[in-house]
């Protein structure tokens, strides 16, 4: 381990990281991790929601990230600007899988949810290194709801749009199946789309990734 990695070791610490393209999915990627963010306050642990602006500004369709930081203990790092080793990827658009380092610095047995109507295995074809991922899921997230495409919450702005009302409701309903990070009824208060919350948990298909 280096000096870096000892120092931003924190046991009680799940880094989650959303990649999304600009514009079109900032609102969902934005409000994924604001989701389970606020569950996870409701339990009383500490948390961290913000996005990536290394990926400012946003052009349309341009590969950006969220991120969301829960802990049983104060986040030591809470003031690194990225996820430098997420437990929990969640992918909103499936090309993003082709290309784009989306497990990078994710540690072994990591968990990655993809929104797409392919089975994991598909998936897992297109991935450039799943050597870390532990369990890989899918669930069909734009087929349960819709992207919420909005200029609020941009730049500051007070977000006015409701949390949880397009795709981000069946993803965190996904990653909660396979995850258990929060208690689904604290996940519930915060969405506004119940429905495609448990939708997407119910449906998201999950597959164990052999050891490499």
């Amino acid at each position: 381990m280096t000096v870096t990695e000892d120092l931003f070791h924190e046991p009680g610490l799940t880094q989650i990281t959303v990649w999304a393209r600009g514009v079109l999915l900032n609102k969902d990627a934005r409000d994924c991790v604001v989701i389970l963010a606020e569950a996870a306050r409701a339990e009383g642990k500490h948390v961290q929601a913000f996005e990536n602006y290394v990926d400012l500004p946003d052009r349309i369709g341009v590969p950006v990230r969220a991120y969301a930081r829960i802990s049983t203990d104060p986040i030591e790092s809470r003031y690194v600007y990225e996820n430098e080793n997420p437990n929990l990827v969640l992918v909103l658009e499936e090309t993003l899988v082709k290309g784009v380092p989306i497990t990078g610095g994710m540690p072994q047995g990591g968990v990655l949810v993809v929104n797409t109507k392919r089975k994991p295995e598909d998936i897992l074809r297109f991935i450039e290194d799943s050597s870390r991922i532990g369990i890989l899921a899918t669930v069909d997230a734009s087929g349960l709801s819709s992207a919420v495409v909005t200029l609020s919450g941009a730049e500051g702005a007070t977000d006015a749009s409701g949390i949880g009302k397009g795709i981000a409701a069946p993803m965190v309903g996904a990653a909660n199946r396979v995850f258990g990070l929060v208690q689904m009824e604290n996940l519930v208060r915060v969405v506004e789309n119940k429905e495609a919350l448990w939708a997407g948990f119910n449906q998201v298909n999950i597959m164990e990734v052999p050891g490499k």
